[in-house]
């Protein structure tokens, strides 16, 4: 899973970038509130772990503005800040659970491990399959790269999850139509060839020329390793 952290302290940030990292997670980890959006606009983390006091943008600050468009992704605030006018301020802006400073290694692991069991999203495929450069939300039905956002089909997005799913194999025209259609056989149809050319439209720097999406003649498709 992709996880962003903001933390204006070294010790602290490459601390938790460790401890986030041995747990197989990448860390996108920002030094201020700004360089935190910056980073949430272009890569749509599946958590967000924020200190509040921090310069350019508070953590507050940096919630707010991320509520306002996803009220999804779990949020986590990690601050020595602990009065209770401060968490309740924290929960009320939409953070889903706030962490004590200082906190053990343990501690914060296990806060992790439950805001995503109760987001579900334990599963980084759930949330976002990587696909080449982009970044595929299956439940917001977008792609993402630097910024940009596209719109998928819900077909699309099961073509691109079983290619991902299988990167660098030959997934058969029978099993693409049989597992995003529900197709055993299908030979009159062109329609998987029109979702592989919309998508090339989409995603491909060159559709002419793809390489995302590679042709295997007489076989099927493939996404490379």
């Amino acid at each position: 899973m992709i996880i962003l952290l903001a933390e204006d302290d070294t010790v602290t940030r490459e601390a938790v970038v460790e401890l986030l990292e041995g747990e197989g997670h990448q860390v996108l980890a920002a030094r201020d509130g700004r360089e935190a959006l910056d980073f949430w606009k272009r890569h749509r983390p599946g958590l967000v772990l924020l200190d509040i006091m921090m310069p350019h943008a508070s953590g507050y600050e940096v919630c707010r503005t991320i509520r306002r468009e996803d009220r999804h992704t779990p949020v986590l605030f990690l601050s020595a800040k602990s009065e209770e006018v401060d968490v309740v301020l924290g929960l009320e802006l939409g953070a889903d659970d706030f962490v004590r400073k200082p906190f053990g290694k343990h501690e914060l692991l296990a806060r992790v491990r439950a805001v995503l069991r109760r987001h579900g999203s334990g599963s980084r495929e759930a949330e976002c399959l990587e696909f080449g450069p982009w970044q595929v939300f299956p439940k917001r039905l977008i792609a993402s790269q630097d910024g940009r956002e596209i719109e998928l089909t819900t077909r699309e997005v099961k073509v691109l999850h079983l290619l991902s799913k299988r990167r660098g194999e030959v997934v058969t025209r029978d099993e693409l139509l049989n597992e995003c259609w529900g197709l055993e056989y299908y030979p009159e149809s062109r329609t998987l060839d029109q979702h592989i050319l919309n998508l090339r439209k989409k995603l491909e720097a060159n559709p002419s020329q793809p390489v995302l999406i590679e042709t295997v003649r007489g076989a099927g498709y493939r996404s490379p390793a």
